[in-house]
């Protein structure tokens, strides 16, 4: 995608905050002012952190210490987000189960060169996307729980141990978080084009090159995803990974 670097930028960007603002207050949601940091923020720290991606694609070390640092940024928005602040090692756990492997495959088979250009991208890609299905698996397994709790307690009452008993209640939604990737991965090219193909296209690759990069992506979110939300599922129903209300409630 190529922008142009002038008014019209600031213009475009400034009416797109409006709309989200607008909408925001239609819907009666009250994050107007979550939209105008967020976009600000945005802006500020693609500016500044452009620069150091920049040292970081040329230096391998740079660029693996950007990664550690993009995966603890992603880690505590997810742990806010999930308001589990005082799980957030087995929250990483759960994330970093699901980038090892994925990154793992991709450079140990020499799909893509080990280097700051290539490291810097996929690991961003493929962390973002963990953070988001810890998200949306927190958000919404723990307020299964909570609303399903006399069931957990009837489950108890009948012999079931803390694991089985979660997994009862909870069981029916924790693939939900799977639903979005799997969604773009069905209709890539029918109705999106992500950022790694327009990317490598942008970059002088061919339609060719540009396809693979994106179904390796692609795939490779897929699987990474599936592993982050079986290992979240699996520590929340060993009572590890939990909100500080269901911990009291669940007595762990």
């Amino acid at each position: 995608m190529i922008v142009n670097l002038d008014w019209q930028l600031g213009l475009a960007l400034v009416l797109l905050v409006t709309v989200a603002v607008l909408s925001s207050l239609r819907g009666g949601y009250k994050q107007e002012g979550d939209v105008v940091v967020a976009a600000s923020r945005a802006a500020l720290q693609l500016a500044a952190v452009s620069v150091v991606i920049v040292f970081c694609l040329q230096h391998l070390w740079a660029a693996s210490l950007f990664c550690l640092l993009m995966f603890a940024v992603a880690v505590r928005t997810t742990v806010k987000r999930t308001a589990a602040g005082n799980a957030w090692p087995w929250t990483a756990l759960a994330m970093l189960c699901g980038v090892v492997p994925v990154l793992a495959i991709i450079f140990g088979t020499g799909t893509s060169p080990f280097s700051g250009a290539a490291l810097v991208p996929i690991a961003g890609i493929v962390i973002g996307n963990m953070m988001t299905a810890h998200t949306l698996f927190g958000r919404r397994q723990f307020a299964c729980l909570r609303e399903n709790f006399p069931g957990y307690e009837a489950a108890l009452s009948i012999g079931l141990q803390r694991p089985e008993a979660i997994k009862l209640v909870t069981e029916s939604t924790a693939r939900e978080a799977l639903v979005p990737n799997l969604d773009t991965t069905r209709t890539v090219g029918l109705v999106t084009l992500p950022g790694a193909f327009v990317g490598v296209l942008l970059g002088g690759g061919s339609a060719l090159q540009a396809g693979a990069a994106q179904v390796l992506v692609l795939v490779g979110i897929m699987a990474g995803q599936s592993v982050t939300v079986v290992m979240a599922n699996e520590l929340m129903q060993r009572g590890l990974l939990l909100p500080a209300d269901l911990r009291e409630r669940l007595h762990v």
